[in-house]
């Protein structure tokens, strides 16, 4: 005998929308088992992972900070996805936006006005939309896949920031640590809680959840970027540009994720430095489907996301565990939702095996 997978000619819509939340159970369970088979208490761990974080203001605010660029680089990734456009690269974006924000405030220093904050907004957006704008000119191009472009100019991207902080950038005082110097306090957002260090980024974070909604659900682009990710053929017949869609979707996408890298730069660190991120452009890809490629879905992922970030940094003074076990929690929360998801399309069925004749 062996197993079949055979598609379902109706999947369930019920389970589609409790998936999520399966994986989300699945992947507790899976947590509890690995501090187990580390040798520390599941339930102590599992307090640390989840609670703790939110014992307070100053945690609330922190998971706010940790879900804001979670939040605006998934919505960016759901939106090209629903177009069949799969941009895997919103961490080089995130970086780039960083550096061009980043170097709008070097370039100004003291000399900046009320129009400084703005104009490094503005940068960080257009630098993130630059480099995604490759991955779009080669798609439409020459027909190569937006998904390894936009992975190979993550790195690429790193190695920039990694020349900049090392090179031209480096703060000469810094002490020779790769560094640039510290922002201007004109080139810092504004914290939105005193004695926190949320900001103005959060806000623009959570517009982009209502705005998000309005483009993918009210406006005749999101109706286009629908057809061509569900029917091509049926697009190219109304007359919907392919290579239209493309440039839209991964130049929105690329400036989200250029925005959240500056907000993050200008907002908790305060300079750059060679690691900015821990990884918040990759992660925004399973935000974007344990969210449903829906923006309001995606909001409660960046959350639980967010949370897993400040849990597995508790984790390391509380359970002396290492920062990487987060990670791991992460890849058991994406496997359990793409199983649930094989699951809900297809049905296991058992074929006997044919007997071989002499």
């Amino acid at each position: 005998m062996r197993l079949s997978l055979e598609p379902r000619t109706s999947p369930w819509p019920l389970m589609s929308a409790l998936a999520p939340l399966l994986a989300v159970a699945l992947a507790t369970l899976g947590a509890g088992i690995l501090f187990a088979l580390m040798g520390r208490d599941p339930l102590a761990a599992l307090h640390a992972l989840f609670l703790s974080p939110l014992d307070s203001v100053n945690g609330l605010a922190e998971l706010a900070l940790k879900a804001t660029p979670l939040l605006l680089c998934a919505i960016g990734i759901a939106i090209g996805v629903r177009a069949n456009v799969w941009n895997i690269g919103a961490e080089g974006q995130f970086i780039i936006g960083a550096i061009c924000g980043g170097g709008v405030a070097l370039y100004f220093g003291p000399d900046g006005g009320w129009w400084l904050l703005p104009l490094m907004l503005l940068a960080g957006v257009a630098g993130g939309m630059a480099w995604a704008a490759v991955a779009a000119f080669l798609r439409t191009r020459f027909n190569a896949h937006e998904i390894l472009v936009t992975l190979m100019l993550s790195y690429t991207a790193v190695q920039v920031l990694g020349w900049l902080v090392h090179g031209p950038w480096q703060d000469p005082e810094g002490f020779n640590f790769p560094q640039t110097p510290l922002f201007e306090p004109g080139a810092l957002l504004p914290v939105l809680i005193e004695g926190t260090r949320v900001n103005l980024g959060a806000v623009f974070a959570l517009l982009s959840v209502p705005l998000g909604s309005l483009l993918l659900g009210r406006m005749m682009v999101g109706f286009r970027i629908r057809v061509v990710g569900l029917a091509p053929g049926a697009a190219r017949y109304a007359g919907f540009s392919e290579a239209g869609t493309v440039w839209f979707c991964l130049l929105l996408s690329g400036g989200l994720a250029g925005l959240a890298g500056i907000c993050e730069v200008a907002g908790p660190i305060g300079q750059l430095l060679p690691v900015i991120s821990p990884g918040y452009g990759f992660a925004a890809i399973i935000v974007a489907f344990l969210g449903r490629l829906h923006p309001v879905g995606i909001l409660f992922a960046a959350l639980l996301m967010a949370l897993l970030y400040l849990g597995g940094e508790g984790l390391q003074i509380s359970q002396q565990l290492p920062l990487a076990v987060t990670g791991v929690i992460q890849g058991m929360l994406l496997f359990f939702l793409l199983g649930a998801d094989v699951f809900i399309g297809y049905r296991v069925r058992i074929v006997p095996r044919t007997p071989r004749h002499a």
